[in-house]
């Protein structure tokens, strides 16, 4: 079967091309992709090509399709899969498995393989994916949703891993219930998706939740998403503040919890001056949860060592979910705990996959969600309405959208392929 995907050669090395898939064995799943969702981390693996962890040296000879966050339909089942799957089910893909004959295990769909990844049309599943359960049965009528849940479920990983000790030293694990919890640089794509679950999960919620950033636009658009007078219902003090504006930051944040300092602190950039407020605002038994991973494998900050030992504070740090992370997510998704469809802010086609990923810190709003079966130019959703001046599929989008608080929908994505799907 002929497929189109984007592969990458080497660092900054992406080519969009079509070829030829091999049969598929009996172990293995023919499968179309219909969405995918551009990570801040693939930018991170084109930027690093065979450097990245994940990423296999021989790529100039055998290159990768890039993408993880991807959903879509099951075309053909090869025999030992049959009584699991058949053609015609949705599914989506936990990409953070082990890779067989690696130490470390961190291949994955979307960075070691040249058969499966999100920007495609069409993918070879390999057996492993199966054995290790993360190949996900998906019931959602939005595919959108099921990019969305490999982000969200990073998220989720994050708050459980977070803990707090008690004085003989047990171990609890996640937030504080009813604590102070603090979402620095917290009003981009993946701010917004924690701010989501902060407010709405089913486990353990703060009592009082702090979100900064430097950009009036982007806090501002997070408060008409997640109002404060909706968290207020949810028995949650939400508070927005851009640090910018404050000539003592630092002091402006620990005053907002009376003095006492925050129980978790969740850092979403990787930047040294809020890794070290991060620090600083941490209060006794205070979690610092460093979630935005670097590219520079040297980047290093302070830390106050001394609270480290003296106050019982700790530092954590996740990268991506497991399976069981990415079902919370969907689960909270399909029973809408949680809409985290606020992270995505651009469509595009698969013609626009390898420039928009390139270009990843350049491009501002938040998640870029791609098609694969459609071409069109990677649009922001605020740009739809002018589009439509010219063209009636845009203006119908565009109305779409405005109906839905500015925001993409299913009825949106439903349209979309209705009217662009091949």
């Amino acid at each position: 079967m002929i497929t189109k995907a984007v592969r990458l050669y080497a660092a900054g090395d992406l080519r969009l091309e079509e070829f030829e898939l091999p049969e598929i064995r009996e172990d293995e799943i023919l499968a179309h992709v219909v969405s995918d969702s551009i990570c801040m981390s693939t930018y991170k693996e084109t930027k690093l090509g065979p450097e990245h962890k994940r990423v296999p040296d021989d790529i100039a000879e055998n290159p990768i399709i890039i993408g993880h966050e991807f959903c879509g339909e099951i075309l053909e089942v090869g025999s030992k899969w049959k009584s699991n799957f058949k053609a015609g089910d949705k599914f989506a893909i936990q990409p953070n498995i082990k890779w067989p004959g690696t130490i470390e295990g961190l291949g994955a769909p979307g960075y070691s393989y040249p058969y499966i990844g999100g920007d495609a049309v069409n993918i070879i599943i390999p057996n492993e994916v199966m054995e290790q359960n993360c190949l996900l049965e998906y019931s959602n009528s939005a595919f959108f949703y099921g990019s969305i849940a490999e982000p969200m479920s990073c998220i989720v990983a994050a708050f459980k891993a977070s803990f707090h000790i008690e004085d003989n030293y047990i171990h609890h694990m996640g937030i504080k219930e009813g604590g102070n919890l603090a979402i620095l640089a917290g009003a981009g794509a993946m701010g917004l998706g924690a701010i989501d679950y902060a407010l709405h999960n089913d486990d353990k919620r703060p009592g009082r939740l702090v979100v900064t950033d430097v950009d009036d636009e982007r806090l501002n658009r997070a408060e008409t998403i997640y109002s404060v007078e909706e968290a207020r219902k949810a028995g949650i003090e939400l508070v927005y503040v851009n640090t910018a504006d404050q000539s003592e930051p630092d002091a402006y944040l620990i005053s907002l919890t009376d003095g006492k300092g925050y129980d978790d602190v969740f850092l979403y950039a990787p930047v040294r001056q809020v890794v070290e407020q991060g620090s600083k605002i941490l209060g006794f038994d205070g979690c610092l949860n460093f979630f935005a991973g670097p590219t520079d494998n040297q980047f290093s900050s302070t830390i106050n060592f001394y609270n480290v030992h003296y106050l019982s504070q700790h530092v954590v740090g996740t990268s991506g979910g497991n399976t069981q992370d990415m079902l919370d997510a969907m689960r909270l998704m399909n029973s809408s705990r949680i809409n985290p469809v606020a992270m995505i802010t651009h469509i595009g086609g698969l013609n626009a996959a390898a420039e928009a990923t390139l270009n990843l810190p350049n491009i501002p709003g938040g998640k870029k969600l791609i098609y694969t079966n459609i071409d069109m130019e990677l649009t922001a959703l605020e740009d739809f309405r002018e589009k439509g001046d010219k063209n009636p599929f845009f203006q119908t989008l565009a109305e779409i959208i405005r109906n839905n608080n500015g925001l993409w929908s299913k009825e949106a994505e439903k349209f979309l392929l209705e009217n662009t799907r091949s």
